[in-house]
């Protein structure tokens, strides 16, 4: 509380500051007139926090979101859509993506430059993404069971329509640890269709969150009563978990955009992820009360203390290939706490560092500029010790998970020619209806 009272209280935050003062000269006091109105639009349409992005450059399936693919499955949990080759011949092995629940799942296919779904294309994979509905207060008992049957079908409905008995999964965040739960959930009923596992970003075992800032704030208090929150009002908004990230860090997503917007009186940047993090979406009760039970009792790294559709969750026992990715000024989910992933896992077990934040870690696509990662040495112990020995590359990770993936995803064949099938026909074209819900 003391480090968000400094931050707070900084001399750039007040009007008499000399750039806004500079500004208010120039544009002759025209800069505390926007910066008015801006104020009074923020405590309108965002309960006071400042925008953090102009939304009028940007449309879903417009100019985000818009890889040509189908629709081919949907329930009341979720839609599935699978997107056509840009190759002509793909993997056997197909790829799903099963995106956090707290977020649109348009993130992976952000624009044409940054989507983690043409890079996979590109790279001959067959691929496949969820789209979670956005729920409303009757969605209030959606919990991991419900969204672990929506990954089950999504999965069997692909083995179809790949003509392949086996999956590769890959899971970001809170996706990731729906995903993980499921995973070792199927692989104690011996169901063998997930061929590899990735876990981008994603953290199961919270006690290695120690005194990291989301830590700190998740006193048991503070988690109950959350709980009791979203119990009543059968949901938890997607405005009050955007506010509790950007007070991880205020100074970048808080204050920042106070100066800009109010102070300066300008507009805020029209940036592509800044537009997909304000795109809220809400969360079940039951599945954030179960989550918070995830988080409290750390009970998805201990051997059989969460059970999935009645059978114990055990991570050791998912025994295929797994590759796990940090970022190093990830906030959200530290790479040190990513990195005990791969200590849960049996199986043969590859870690990536990237230089980057949470989604900026995602989205390095080929090409950019200062992208850099850390890959090999042995999977030691702690995670400095493997930073110690880890090898050094310059550019996007994404090649390196490709080769991955191509060396487990069986031959090469015939890229079909069209999506759907007789059994599960085109519903509608990607993005889909849930993401603009």
């Amino acid at each position: 509380m003391l480090s968000l009272l400094t931050d707070a209280v900084a001399p750039s935050n007040f009007p008499w500051q000399p750039e806004a003062v500079r500004r208010f000269r120039d544009s002759g006091g025209l800069s505390a007139l926007e910066g008015l109105r801006n104020f009074t639009r923020d405590l309108r349409e965002n309960k006071g926090l400042p925008s953090q992005v102009d939304k009028r450059s940007f449309k879903v399936g417009g100019n985000l979101a818009n890889t040509a693919g189908d629709v081919v499955l949907q329930t009341e949990v979720m839609e599935l859509i699978q997107y056509r080759p840009t190759t002509e011949q793909v993997h056997e092995v197909p790829v799903l993506i099963v995106p956090p629940q707290i977020n649109k799942f348009y993130v992976f296919d952000l624009t044409a430059e940054k989507s983690v779904v043409r890079g996979l294309l590109d790279a001959g994979m067959q691929v496949f993404i969820v789209s979670w509905r956005n729920p409303t207060a009757e969605c209030a008992n959606w919990g991991l069971a419900e969204y672990a049957a929506a990954i089950d079908m999504s999965i069997a409905t692909i083995c179809q329509l790949a003509h392949s008995s086996r999956v590769n999964l890959m899971g970001a965040c809170a996706g990731g640890i729906t995903l993980a739960a499921y995973v070792a959930a199927r692989a104690a009923a011996r169901d063998f269709r997930v061929n590899t596992l990735t876990l981008l970003v994603s953290v199961l075992d919270v006690g290695e969150l120690g005194d990291t800032p989301l830590g700190l704030f998740a006193t048991p208090s503070a988690i109950e009563a959350a709980r009791k929150k979203s119990a009543k009002a059968g949901v938890l908004d997607g405005r009050a978990m955007a506010a509790a990230f950007a007070w991880l860090r205020p100074n970048d997503l808080i204050w920042n955009y106070w100066v800009n917007n109010v102070l300066l009186g300008k507009s805020p940047p029209a940036f592509d992820i800044l537009y997909w993090n304000n795109d809220y979406t809400r969360l079940p009760a039951q599945l954030h009360s179960e989550f918070m039970d995830v988080f409290s009792n750390n009970s998805l790294s201990k051997s059989g203390a969460l059970r999935l559709h009645g059978i114990p969750v055990d991570l050791e026992k998912i025994t295929c290939d797994s590759y796990v990715l940090g970022g190093t000024t990830d906030h959200i989910t530290p790479w040190k706490a990513c990195y005990r992933n791969t200590q849960l896992f049996g199986g043969q077990r590859t870690f990536v560092l990237a230089n980057a934040g949470h989604m900026q870690s995602i989205l390095s696509p080929p090409g950019s500029k200062k992208a850099e990662f850390w890959t090999g040495g042995p999977l030691a112990e702690t995670a400095d010790a493997w930073r110690e020995v880890a090898e050094h590359h310059d550019g996007s990770w994404w090649p390196h998970w490709h080769r991955w993936l191509h060396e487990r995803s069986g031959a090469l064949q015939a890229a079909p020619t069209s999506s759907g099938s007789e059994a599960y026909p085109i519903l509608s074209s990607a993005p889909g209806r849930y993401v603009h819900e």
